[in-house]
């Protein structure tokens, strides 16, 4: 049986947005009758860079923060978890982003967000550190930096320069359909970058509003000639994965769920540190199927506990949940 690849030296730079989440101390209630919030620092992106730094790898952030006392306590955590803050400018002008969240009975959440304009939207390409994601071994990213300029044209210039570097481009585009104009919009421009990402993480909902359906044949229809791997998370029903040459399905770890909230980028930092230094892994099953049930586990383990960024595991928490399942 293949053995669980070590974790990699390798930089993987993160791209996108910080943000606080205000979640409400008592679950099951909406925003209006919760009686107090709980600030939890997040964003995908920067989720996924301290989940790689919690499980041993290397990472960094790229992306603009509030000159406000929440952006420097943002970047401050940054740094706490080992993640590189080179990537990060402030801006004068505009709030770090705000989003409040109801948690829902079952650890589902809805968001209510306060950008109009945040400092993540007004991140301009000439803010970007070019030499640390050029520096990368992976580059990843969502797709809310993609909704208004100048801060897509920052996504797509680190794209092009990542892509140029030699990166590994790894996409998950994160749906949130509140913070887009229409889900016309949403579509178009989830799909506008598709074909640039080497690998391409998308939950059930997200295939769904994509291409109508969650099977295989519709996750299939998402494949593109340049994809090394395409990921799609079901929950509670584990992850199925589908490269050029093969494809299948690894089931899920089963846990008491309070807070699915990062679960999402736990699994996405586990396998991208697994596979930084060593990208052969995409093309050999059983070595890749060792880390998905990997990247399940530990995504597993983040729902265990409330927020994202508290609950994101090390590589031992991992390795437990593993052998005592």
């Amino acid at each position: 049986m293949a053995s669980l690849p070590a974790t990699g030296n390798g930089l993987i730079v993160s791209f996108g947005e910080m943000l606080i989440d205000f979640v409400p101390t008592t679950s099951g209630v909406s925003l209006a009758e919760a009686p107090g919030f709980l600030k939890a620092p997040g964003g995908a992106p920067a989720n996924v860079a301290i989940a790689v730094t919690r499980l041993g790898g290397k990472a960094a952030f790229v992306g603009k923060l509030g000159d406000d006392e929440f952006g420097h306590m943002l970047a401050g955590i940054l740094k706490e978890n080992n993640v590189n803050a080179d990537g990060i400018t402030f801006d004068q002008g505009a709030r770090t982003a705000l989003a409040f969240v109801t948690l829902r009975a079952d650890g589902e959440r809805e968001f209510m967000f306060y950008r109009n304009p945040s400092a993540d939207m007004l991140l301009k390409p000439e803010d970007l550190n070019l030499e640390l994601i050029r520096s990368a071994k992976v580059f990843h990213y969502g797709s809310i930096s993609l909704i208004v300029e100048p801060c897509r044209s920052a996504h797509l210039k680190a794209m092009e320069v990542a892509k140029e570097a030699g990166c590994l481009l790894s996409y998950d585009p994160n749906l949130r359909l509140p913070l887009w104009p229409s889900p016309e919009e949403a579509r178009q421009q989830m799909l506008s970058i598709w074909d640039k990402a080497d690998i391409i993480k998308v939950s059930d909902v997200e295939l769904e509003f994509l291409t109508g359906k969650v099977d295989d044949a519709s996750a299939l229809s998402l494949w593109h000639p340049n994809l090394k791997l395409l990921l799609v998370t079901l929950g509670e029903q584990g992850s199925k994965y589908y490269t050029k040459n093969f494809h299948g399905s690894v089931d899920a770890f089963h846990v008491n769920t309070v807070d699915t909230t990062g679960a999402g980028d736990s699994f996405v930092g586990a396998l991208l540190c697994k596979i930084v230094d060593d990208q052969s892994i995409l093309e050999d099953e059983p070595r890749l199927r060792e880390i998905l049930k990997f990247a399940n586990a530990s995504g597993a383990i983040t729902t265990i506990k409330k927020g994202a960024i508290p609950a994101l595991p090390t590589e031992s928490d991992v390795l437990n949940l593993i052998k005592g399942a």
